[in-house]
């Protein structure tokens, strides 16, 4: 195996990434070392080098950062005990994988609680990749698993482009619709079309919903919804300001508004027209606002009087990222989700693929950490 492998360290909001070189660690007992096969751009590492989300609090100037989650890979080594993934599948080294990037404590009271999402212990990475076992985030070569982290085969039928998104994107909108018990026959919008608006659509459409609505800034990724299966998309160039929004989506849904509004949009200042469009009794679901420090005005009495539901939703339960792959491998042929990742980029140039994304010209980049 090889000895030693590449991070590209997060150094600073829009600053060029820093490529370091780091022995490879063997896997305690309980753990696996991943080799790295592809690791995606998601919004919120947007968020984090546009200086939006911000992660520099407990570290100073300068400062080197590991970050990065959506990925797939290929166990490289066992740990001693390791033998089999979370559903019970043999595993062995070359098997491709999915896994968490996050790993609840199983100790505090939420995970006791049978809230193992919401653990505040969970996330262990966005640490100065010099710590060991260094690979603790997507952008490197490698990744250390650590033992109590769920991980899943992938089917042999979804390539890598298809599982790279599973383990944030797809898993968490299904969570999110999960927790907020949509299902057959509800209105549902979507704010935001990026990576996770639009695995929203194929996720809301298999668990059977009336009707889809989808609102964003850009043409290209509307095209996409529809492909998806979106019946209703809104440009925000043709409905500019917030209540013609609110009042299109009245419209399209006879008046009554829809049952869930997701937001995967990372805006705000979307909050307070999404609480708007729901129906009396209807649940607004908070994905997309990591930003901390943010402000957002809201009248409570909507919620009172509307019986409305605001759920903030992070991370996901082990089996979201299971019922993930099943979407990927039985559905492959009804949803194009070849197209979610739209272009690729060897790690090297990891700043070329975060401004392309920025600047909008790209749906979402998927980076390979072996590429030349």
């Amino acid at each position: 195996m090889t000895t030693t492998g590449q991070v590209a360290a997060f150094t600073g909001v829009r600053k060029p990434f820093a490529l370091r070189e780091y022995p490879v660690p063997a896997p305690a007992a309980g753990a696996v070392l991943v080799k790295v096969r592809m690791a995606n751009v998601c919004g919120s590492d947007l968020h984090i080098w546009r200086g939006e989300y911000d992660v520099s609090r407990g570290h100073t100037e300068p400062f080197c950062l590991s970050i990065g989650h959506e990925m797939t890979g290929e166990v490289a080594e066992l740990g001693e005990g390791v033998t089999h993934d979370s559903a019970g599948q043999p595993l062995a080294v070359g098997d491709r994988i999915v896994y968490q990037y996050f790993c609840p404590c199983g100790r505090c009271r939420s995970c006791l609680r049978r809230s193992t999402p919401r653990c505040s212990e969970a996330l262990r990475y966005r640490y100065p990749p010099d710590e060991y076992p260094h690979f603790n985030a997507a952008y490197g070569q490698y990744y250390y698993l650590n033992p109590g982290q769920a991980v899943f085969k992938v089917p042999a039928n979804v390539s890598d482009d298809l599982a790279g998104p599973a383990n944030c994107a797809l898993a968490q909108v299904i969570e999110a619709f999960r927790r907020g018990r949509v299902g057959l026959g509800d209105h549902v919008v979507i704010q935001g079309a990026g990576g996770l608006g639009i695995n929203a659509v194929a996720v809301a459409r298999e668990m059977g919903v009336a009707q889809i609505i989808v609102i964003d800034g850009i043409e290209s990724r509307l095209e996409l919804a529809r492909a998806f299966g979106a019946d209703e998309t809104l440009l925000l160039a043709d409905y500019p300001h917030p209540d013609d929004r609110v009042r299109r989506v009245r419209e399209l849904t006879d008046g009554w508004g829809a049952d869930a509004v997701l937001e995967v949009s990372g805006l705000p200042a979307v909050v307070p027209e999404g609480l708007a469009m729901l129906a009396q009794g209807g649940t607004y679901l908070e994905v997309g606002n990591i930003n901390q420090g943010k402000q957002v005005e809201i009248d409570p009495s909507v919620l009172v009087h509307g019986g409305k539901s605001l759920l903030g939703i992070m991370w996901y339960d082990p089996d979201c990222l299971k019922a993930a792959l099943d979407l990927l491998s039985t559905k492959a042929d009804v949803y194009p989700f070849e197209q979610i990742l739209s272009h690729h980029y060897p790690l090297k140039h990891i700043d070329q693929a975060f401004a392309d994304q920025d600047s909008g010209s790209v749906q979402r980049a998927a980076l390979l950490p072996w590429a030349d």
